[in-house]
Order: C-alpha cells, then structure tokens, then sequence
C-alpha cells in the first residue's frame, strides 16, 4: 500500500528498496543475497527467495499491486439476463476499487445441483472484449468461456480496459495512479476471483484462469499474484523478451501495457528486472497448459521453449514435473480445436471432474 500511495503522489519507485539485478534470467536455481553474493537454490523452500524477488521485480515495471481490504467481495450489478440452453449469461458489472469498475458476462451453467469449478476467462484482443470468448466474434477457436459454461463451468469473462464496453476505463486508470494497465488488469482479475469465490454456485477451491494473445499473458499474470488460481491455460501469451519481435519490445510498451519498459528500461530485454522464464517459474507447482503454436508470429515459440524449460528445473524443486504441459500445434497465432480440447481435458482432470 505504501508504494502504491507513493506513486499516487508522484514517488518513482527507484526510491524503494529493490532487489538486485538478475542478468541470467533463464537460470531460475539461484538467489542473489543483499550483497549481490549467489545461493544456489535446492529445495522447494528456498526457491521463496527468488520468488519474491520476481513479483518485486515485476511490480518495478508494472508497478505495485494495490494493498487494499479484500474482506468483502466485490459488488455487482446485474444489467441483463440472457438465457441460453445450456447455461444462463448474466452481463454485470462488479466494483474493484481502486479504480474504475468492471463489465463482465458471468456464465452460469443450468441443471447444476452442486458447487462447480469456475473459471475466469480473459478475452484476447478485439473492440468486442469479452463477446469475443462468449461465441460472438468471427474466429470460433476463441469461444472458450461459452465452451466452458457448457462443459458445466463457471465462467467469468470481464472486459480489459480499453475493450468492449470499459473503452473509457484504460485512461482513468491512469489518472487514478496505475503505473500500467497490466496492473489495474491484475487487479480487476483479482476482485473477479473474489466474486466467484463468493458465489453460491463456486467451489472456492477449484479456480483457474484461460486466455489467448492479450488473455493469454493476463491469466499468467492473474496466476502469479493469485495463488487461488489452481490451474492456468495459456495460449499464444508469450515468449522471452529477447525472442519478442528479435528484441524490439515496442509491442509491449502502450498504455494497453507497462509504459515503464519505454520510460525507464529502454525496451531492451537486457536491462528488464523481469522475463516469462520467471513468470512460469512462479507459477510452481501449480498446473499449466500452455498452447505455443509453430508459427506465431507475435511469440516466438523457441522463446516459449527456453521458458518451459528454465521454468520445469523448479517444478522438479516441488516434485511436480508433470504439472507442466504445452503443446506445439502446426498453426499460426490461434488457438486451434485439437489444443483447446487438450486443455480442456487438462483442466477436468486436475478438478478431477
């Protein structure tokens, strides 16, 4: 709470204390000491160190996530009601203060007589925000929240700002203080899970999070400041920032993103406090599918390997190798049928459906 009100009044965070620099970032078994010395990491408690210092590092560029109570869940609104077969589609918006609120479609399966495992679902990017994973965009193979609901999830499909009907949201979030919207994204995330958590109709114990493109690198970032979020399904989300666009992280630096990268470091991988070998490295030992098409233009997928592969040497810490799964179909930047079933089927075996 202290950095974020620091920020609010105009305090880099420079003038906090950081942790040190890691250089190889690809090496997720070590820690570095205040003194900048390295201690080997070994066991699945020691891995905390390095942990820390990631979700630090990452809150440098994205600044912090906001300290606030969280002993409520957020309110909402229901606006409409739409009745489908197989589920009921409810548009709401819910509060997430600090910072604007949040429109959402939230899926309700029907004939449910038990509490159901939910999912929160974050739309790639499109004008249509969440319509596009409800069934209402031009590309089937993004439908996953509609497919969800009538495979018996919960889902909560909220707009990103800037998207679908929180157009407005993206500029007030920053005269509100965000450093980034990838941070109001994580926050709105957050309060989301808080809402399904606080549903009748939700198993609070088993939650996860899917998204593709713009969704997909969300719901890695949800994952790493919710640890509630017991599974995560990625798709074309990511890649290593030296193997994004050969090295030009221009894509990633408008205020959709983290204006920081440009501002302070640069938009040269080399000087960024973070990259998605930890991202996934912090996710251990929680379960991940990761769908890193062959020919993807936007992530490059010997990027997405050398992330796996840093981050499976600390879901080995942890016992839980198998926890890891990516597929590598032949397609461009999408999320094709066969994937998407693979990752379905990966879900309803870890909430064991």
């Amino acid at each position: 709470m202290i950095i974020f009100l620091l920020l609010l009044l105009g305090v880099a965070p420079e003038a906090a204390n950081i942790p040190p620099f890691y250089t190889d970032k690809a090496d997720l078994l070590y820690c570095l000491d205040a003194g900048g010395e390295v201690c080997r990491i070994e066991t699945a408690e020691t891995w905390a160190c390095r942990r820390d210092h990631i979700l630090q590092h990452m809150q440098q560029v994205m600044g912090p996530l906001p300290d606030v109570d969280r002993s409520v869940p957020p309110s909402y609104t229901v606006l409409e009601t739409t009745e489908f077969p197989a589920y009921t589609r409810k548009t709401i918006r819910y509060e997430v203060e600090p910072g604007p609120s949040v429109s959402a479609f939230l899926f309700l399966p029907k004939g449910v007589q038990k509490r159901r495992p939910a999912m929160l679902c974050l739309h790639p990017t499109s004008p249509l925000g969440k319509r596009i994973v409800a069934g209402e965009g031009e590309k089937p193979n993004r439908n996953y929240a509609m497919e969800l609901a009538e495979r018996g999830y919960v889902a909560l499909a909220p707009d990103y700002p800037g998207f679908g009907d929180d157009v407005e949201a993206r500029k007030a979030l920053y005269e509100q203080g965000y450093v980034s919207c990838t941070m109001k994204g994580i926050w709105n995330h957050i309060r989301g899970v808080d809402l399904l958590q606080s549903l009748p109709e939700v198993d609070p114990e088993r939650l996860g999070c899917i998204g593709h493109s713009l969704g997909g690198h969300n719901a890695l970032f949800a994952g790493v400041f919710d640890p509630r979020l017991r599974v995560l399904i990625t798709s074309c989300g990511f890649t290593t920032f030296p193997k994004y666009m050969n090295g030009d992280l221009t894509g990633w630096t408008h205020d959709g993103y983290m204006p920081r990268i440009a501002e302070v470091y640069e938009k040269d991988p080399a000087k960024m406090p973070f990259d998605f070998t930890e991202v996934l490295g912090t996710l251990a030992p929680r379960a991940i599918f990761i769908n890193a098409p062959l020919h993807d233009a936007n992530f490059e997928v010997s990027g997405v390997r050398d992330a796996v592969n840093s981050a499976r040497a600390v879901y080995a810490l942890f016992g839980a190798e198998e926890q890891v799964l990516a597929v590598y179909p032949e397609a461009e930047h999408d999320f094709p049928d066969e994937a998407r079933q693979a990752a379905y089927a990966f879900l309803d075996e870890q909430f064991k459906r």
